[in-house]
């Protein structure tokens, strides 16, 4: 095993326990700090109600009567449960039929194999228009990549998980977060300036811009730090069959015509339901493409299964409604130690919530920063780094910029900074330390997906492999910051650096 910093993070977190009991772990630690911070009586003042913010004691009769009658609902209420057991229904007929193998083949020798890691990148930034699917559907698919180019499946993941994670609020195009953060932002600089407007539009130049800048920091990283440190890799006896990326199978070329022709017919129809004004998937107010956005994971099932089952059909492995059946099942089976892990995982970010810990830290180092004095750039690299160091303890990017944004807008509203400037900020902030915290609920996923090919990793090799991304994009994307301001160039469309403009 690699020596230095990152050796020892690798050695110290690989001595931890199963993921399922380390999450069991922090579950009663978390119940146990909420009865100490409960009982001391410490509180925070809302920042908009006023109303003192205090930690729920879990260990209370209340308390202990919420966790047990809610337990079955945090398993299955657990946010990315629903999504990726769907998706995966869809992609177990994709991979099963030969779909992915012969796609992945054919894609693979299109592009130079220099170019796949800032490919793997670039998807993965970019994916974030589709919320949370990069996590479930770029994740596998990378790491079967990477161990069919004969590369360690592990250099694969982590250079997706770079990111759909730590590059979460950079893309090309609008997506999900940017209407739910703008109407938070909205709401905060209102506190100052009553009819302020917050657009949708409003950080699209500055993140439009970090992509190119967050793909090459992320290749440079994976190619030159990362994979290095993972050595050769050589399948152990267990672990998933490569995939042949040397040739393409008998009969893949008519059936990925076929597959081809079905996915024009299916974007057509979802095409449908989407681009007309009146269409069933956007807002029926207002137009908006808010259901589209929610309608994804179950698209994207369809989708996935739709091709696989037509590649299937063209190419005789797919002869009947059983072997669909049992292709689905198989991809089930696959994801049982997935299953194991949400459970654990679904208790303790459940009570953690509940606790209100997350809430009242998020809060309390608003405050701080805004009571250390600071003026001019450096109250934007504070509140970079308060939010890097808060999604440590609050991954939720909306739930914690509710939190704190009613602190953080009006006060850099007041030093000057325009409230889009403080919410470009938070994204950077909010996504740099993605990779790196437990509590983002896709974790789990990770690790299941890097055992598929190298069983028995620890937490402490997605750890180690991650922690250079999370400094690499925190330093680079802090340093576009502040050249950015320095420019004097707007964030988005027509938005002012300063307030008032």
């Amino acid at each position: 095993m690699p020596g230095g910093v990152l050796g020892c993070i690798e050695r110290m977190g690989n001595r931890l326990p199963e993921p399922a009991t380390m999450f069991a772990s922090l579950g009663v630690l978390t119940l146990l700090a909420s009865s100490v911070v409960a009982r001391a009586g410490l509180s925070v003042p809302h920042p908009v109600t006023g109303v003192p913010v205090v930690a729920v004691d879990l260990l209370s009769g209340e308390g202990l009567r919420t966790i047990l009658t809610g337990a079955v609902a945090n398993f299955t209420g657990f946010a990315p449960l629903g999504t990726v057991l769907l998706v995966m229904l869809g992609i177990g007929i994709a991979e099963r039929t030969g779909l992915l193998a012969a796609a992945l083949t054919a894609s693979v020798r299109g592009v130079p194999r220099r170019l796949v890691t800032p490919a793997v990148v670039f998807a993965g930034i970019n994916s974030s228009v589709a919320t949370d699917a990069g996590y479930v559907v770029l994740t596998p698919l990378a790491a079967a990549l990477f161990a069919a180019l004969g590369r360690h499946p592990l250099a694969g993941v982590a250079a997706v998980f770079a990111g759909v994670s730590g590059g979460f609020s950079a893309s090309l195009a609008l997506g999900a977060l940017d209407p739910m953060l703008a109407g938070i932002t909205q709401e905060a600089a209102r506190l100052l300036e009553p009819t302020y407007t917050v657009p949708v539009t409003a950080n699209y130049w500055f993140m439009a811009a970090s992509v190119p800048l967050l793909t090459i920091v992320g290749w440079v990283v994976s190619d030159l730090v990362v994979e290095p440190r993972l050595g050769r890799w050589e399948p152990p006896p267990g672990s998933a069959e490569p995939l042949e990326l040397a040739a393409l199978p008998a009969g893949s070329g008519r059936g990925l015509a076929t597959a081809g022709l079905c996915f024009v017919v299916f974007a057509a129809a979802v095409a449908a339901l989407v681009v007309p004004q009146t269409a069933p998937l956007r807002d029926p107010t207002s137009g908006g493409l808010r259901p589209f956005f929610d309608a994804l994971v179950p698209l994207m099932a369809l989708g996935f299964a739709a091709t696989g089952a037509a590649y299937g059909i063209a190419t005789g492995t797919l002869r009947s409604d059983r072997d669909a059946a049992r292709m689905m099942s198989e991809a089930m089976a696959a994801m049982a130690s997935y299953i194991v892990l949400a459970c654990f995982a679904g208790q303790f970010v459940a009570w953690f919530r509940q606790s209100g810990l997350g809430l009242l830290l998020a809060i309390a180092g608003a405050a701080l920063l805004r009571d250390l004095g600071l003026s001019g750039t450096s109250v934007l690299l504070g509140v970079a780094l308060v939010v890097m160091l808060l999604n440590l303890v609050m991954a939720s990017a909306s739930a914690k910029w509710a939190a704190i944004a009613p602190v953080l807008v009006p006060m850099a509203m007041a030093l000057g900074w325009s409230p889009e400037v403080t919410q470009a900020v938070y994204r950077l902030g909010d996504s740099t330390t993605n990779t790196v915290t437990p509590l983002n609920p896709y974790f789990p996923l990770v690790i299941v997906a890097v055992r598929r090919w190298v069983p028995g990793v620890g937490l402490g090799s997605l750890l180690a492999a991650m922690l250079p991304y999370a400094l690499a994009f925190a330093v680079a994307w802090t340093a576009l910051l502040l050249l950015w301001v320095a420019a004097g160039l707007p964030v988005g469309p027509g938005i002012p650096l300063h307030w008032p403009a």
